[in-house]
């Protein structure tokens, strides 16, 4: 059997399938039919709702969401009581019976009443992101209350609710409310927001770590960067050999760690295909592979690999095994403080974790103790370029290097203006806090750091013979004599932290060549697409099964998707585009379409 059709026959055996005598016209695109006299529900869209229920509020918890619970049927009383409690949305000390009038565009003064079934075990102060009900009621002025201040509701609903309190549910569940199918949804439901809340502690216990990480006996966000406009660096000589030997002096450090498991990747983003089939990985070794062509250098790719990635880094290098690249891979240590150890493609993997270790200095430290820094220099490299695995429009760039050397840079950043600044055409002087280090919270910063970064290997070396780097809670960006950035154009600023990222980089706006990405002439906007997919599309894995192939985009403005949402083939979306799937049911939208500044919301809205 599938896990399909286990889950439609635990549904079954809830009864939750058994409607009313009645059921209401809005409700029959929910139901089977009638049988004896009685309403049957689809169990298949009650497994949808529930599906986008769960989700939504599972997003709603993993931002530390507020939830009113709200149950009036006594034969859920237990099951009420467990779930709020281990949700943490209980306490006996405020189990207070709340007035439901006016609870929530009065709740700043509710009063305590007696009331034989009805229990609220949230009295807010503010009024709440999401309210859930167990059994909803014709007159109960919760839904109504709730729709006046645009607060969503889930809730359960029967084939024969009223057309004006189900209209106001935004997530409707549509079954039997019976005690067997209400401990299962519950059940449910505690799960996800469980699971939710723990991924939102390992995420602020990781921010307060970065944070501790980056604290330093100096003030840093006050170290000067002096940014110079890509357009002013000194083009390459026009010898070749000069260009090679330019270019000998360089080596390529990539960092291959897990991706977080928002997008549901079980490998490093490395091995994702981003454009006409190709990895990040391949763009960069293509890159490598060009400059080879063109000029005759050597440039080694070393890459800093988790143990969990291996296998999958692994399956993207067997094309290469015969190339003019040399990649070598890099694990730590076995015992404290062994660092890294280099290893060819066909070496046993370690098992130990490697972390991003670039401005806390363990990627340096690692270097000197495994004797990888010393190999480095003895054959003649000078400068390492660290890959960060978020922006895969990274361009190993020799004008850059070039400009290193000839000013004997110990340090550069790659950075490229916010939103909110304009572009850089002179050297400008800025403070290190006012360069973003998030990628994706940047709106009060003047620049973006792109995570590319450009050091001196005789620096690294200087600052191992001072013992500097052995300040393990301090960045090692105060140590650096000449820290500059460099203001590379905004196209080389692509970071994939979504599935709506994806989306950009496999569609036809982007192409490759050689190994960098480059826009489609054909877009006359200078912005990328704003695309907004909703939850259905958060892991990669559902957001590939929905698409028959990417549409084209070049002439979008944005897309909001929302729903049961499923693509077809050839699709073209131009202007602004809404997509909206009703709840519970299937939106398809057809092979061939051209869709332009239109709302869709059914399959009629696509023909009009």
């Amino acid at each position: 059997m599938t896990v399909h059709s286990i889950v439609i026959q635990k549904l079954l055996s809830t009864n939750a399938q058994m409607g009313r005598r009645v059921a209401a016209h809005h409700l029959k695109e929910y139901t089977y039919g009638m049988r004896n006299k009685m309403a049957i529900i689809d169990s298949d869209k009650t497994l949808i709702c529930m599906r986008s229920a769960l989700n939504f509020m599972g997003s709603l918890a993993s931002r530390n969401g507020r939830f009113m619970f709200i149950n009036t049927n006594p034969l859920f009383d237990d099951i009420f009581h467990l779930m709020t409690t281990r949700v943490g949305s209980y306490s006996p000390s405020t189990n207070s019976l709340w007035r439901t009038g006016g609870f929530l565009t009065n709740s700043y003064s509710p009063k305590k009443f007696r009331s034989r079934n009805k229990k609220l075990v949230f009295g807010p102060t503010q009024p709440p992101d999401c309210i859930f009900i167990l059994d909803t009621d014709s007159k109960s002025s919760v839904i109504n209350e709730a729709h006046n201040l645009h607060i969503p509701v889930v809730a359960i609903v029967d084939s024969s609710m009223p057309l004006h309190s189900f209209s106001r549910v935004a997530y409707p569940v549509p079954a039997n409310p019976s005690v067997q199918f209400v401990y299962l949804f519950c059940n449910l439901l505690t799960k996800t927001l469980l699971l939710e809340k723990e991924k939102g502690k390992l995420k602020e216990a990781a921010s307060l770590q970065i944070q501790a990480g980056k604290a330093a006996k100096i003030d840093l966000p006050n170290l000067d960067v002096t940014v110079f406009p890509y357009a002013t660096l000194p083009p390459l000589s026009q010898d070749m050999e000069e260009t090679k030997k330019l270019l000998d002096k360089l080596v390529v450090l990539k960092f291959d760690a897990a991706s977080p498991r928002d997008m549901g990747l079980e490998g490093p983003k490395s091995a994702v295909g981003i454009c006409n089939g190709l990895t990040f990985l391949d763009l960069i070794i293509n890159q490598i592979q060009t400059l080879y062509s063109k000029y005759g250098c050597k440039v080694p790719l070393l890459l800093l690999s988790k143990d969990d990635t291996h296998d999958n880094t692994l399956k993207v290098l067997e094309k290469y095994q015969g190339s003019t690249v040399d990649v070598q891979r890099i694990k730590q240590g076995e015992g404290e403080g062994e660092g890294l150890e280099l290893e060819s493609l066909t070496g046993h993997y370690s098992k130990e974790e490697v972390g991003h270790p670039f401005y806390n200095g363990d990627i340096f430290r690692s270097l000197m103790t495994s004797g990888t820094l010393d190999f480095l220099l003895s054959q003649g490299k000078e400068y390492i370029l660290l890959i960060n695995k978020d922006n895969v429009a990274t361009v190993i760039d020799p004008n850059i290097l070039n400009h290193l050397v000839t000013n004997d840079i110990e340090c550069c950043m790659e950075v490229t203006p916010s939103n909110s600044f304009h572009l850089i055409s002179t050297p400008m002087n800025f403070k290190l806090g006012e360069i973003a280090q998030n990628q994706t919270k940047h709106e009060n910063f003047k620049l973006i750091d792109t995570t590319n970064t450009w050091v001196s290997l005789s620096a690294i070396k200087r600052l191992v013979d001072s013992h500097k780097l052995k300040q393990k809670k301090s960045s090692v960006l105060k140590f650096f004599d000449k820290l500059i950035g460099v203001s590379v154009p905004e196209p080389r600023f692509l970071p994939l932290d979504a599935t709506s990222d994806l989306l950009l980089l496999q569609s036809d706006l982007y192409t490759c060549k050689e190994g960098v990405l480059t826009r489609n002439p054909a877009r006359t906007n200078p912005l990328n697409p704003v695309i907004d997919l909703g939850p259905e599309f958060q892991k990669i894995g559902d957001f590939q099964s929905r698409f028959k192939s990417i549409p084209s985009i070049v002439g979008l403005d944005s897309l909001t998707v929302r729903g049961n949402v499923w693509f077809g083939a050839n699709i073209t979306f131009k202007g602004q585009v809404t997509i909206t799937a009703k709840p519970g049911l299937r939106l398809e939208i057809p092979d061939g379409v051209v869709i332009e500044n239109k709302e869709v919301n059914g399959p009629a809205a696509i023909q009009e």
